[in-house]
């Protein structure tokens, strides 16, 4: 069953997203070669604290970790280690946050240094995927418009979207119903309404599509070790159409113009 929530119940889950917003971007500041992913996940950590709130991800389903740091071919669920980023690596943040009794979830990709010209790419389609699936999340739209958005779009720039994960519903539990597909038909599965609370998060390949659980038995990598991409905003549906909770009130929005509709394959 999908929750709706009320207007108190948006208040807080917008308090917290600009609080999960705050910290993803800060701790995006640090990303540089010769950084630790475990360092990140410590002052991730430590700003939750700060800000009153508490990790989603730790402990979750035996995650050790209260960040996802998922690096070149990991698509999801990286654990942080003493591993050191390197120039011209791709790296996720992918946190999730607890603020007074709601979840958040939000997730950046972002290259290490100088990054070839084809993975900057990737990483820019992948954003614009996301950017156009939220804007199919409105009343009279159903989650399969959502899917088939992303779906079209990047697999028409030449890039493929993982089958295996996908978005899903938030609230007070970090995963609510629906799951949310990155592919799918036009006007099929549930419709969406006002109220409705929930994260799309495209996540991207430059090879093949399909995933396979890593040796550690959590983090997902590419069957083919290709790049992995992944953009993640948690929604709330209003009458006049879907608001990003985790953007921050100060964030410009993106600019897309005309001519870059459609990315040069």
């Amino acid at each position: 069953m999908i929750s709706i929530k009320s207007p108190k119940d948006l208040d807080a889950m917008r308090e917290g997203g600009r609080i999960l917003a705050t910290i993803l971007y800060q701790v995006a500041k640090e990303v540089e070669p010769g950084v630790a992913t475990k360092d990140l996940d410590r002052l991730a950590e430590s700003l939750i604290f700060e800000f009153g709130g508490s990790p989603s991800f730790k402990g979750y389903n035996r995650f050790p970790a209260a960040m996802c740091v998922s690096v070149n071919e990991e698509i999801v669920h990286g654990i942080p280690s003493d591993r050191v980023l390197g120039e011209g690596e791709l790296v996720t943040l992918d946190l999730g946050i607890f603020y007074k009794g709601f979840h958040t979830d939000m997730a950046i990709t972002l290259g290490v240094g100088a990054i070839p010209l084809e993975m900057q790419r990737m990483i820019r389609v992948t954003r614009k995927a996301l950017k156009r699936g939220i804007k199919k999340a409105k009343v009279g739209n159903t989650f399969g418009d959502i899917g088939n958005t992303v779906e079209r779009y990047v697999e028409g720039q030449g890039f493929a979207v993982v089958r295996e994960l996908c978005g899903h519903g938030i609230g007070k539990r970090l995963h609510e119903d629906p799951q949310i597909l990155n592919f799918g038909k036009r006007r099929s599965g549930p419709a969406i309404k006002t109220g409705m609370t929930f994260c799309i998060e495209p996540m991207v390949v430059a090879g093949d599509w399909h995933a396979v659980i890593a040796p550690n038995g959590l983090s997902y990598v590419t069957k083919d070790k290709s790049w992995a991409a992944h953009f993640e905003h948690t929604i709330a549906v209003l009458p006049d159409g879907p608001e990003i909770i985790t953007r921050l009130e100060s964030e410009p929005a993106e600019q897309e113009t005309d001519d870059d509709e459609q990315d040069e394959v």
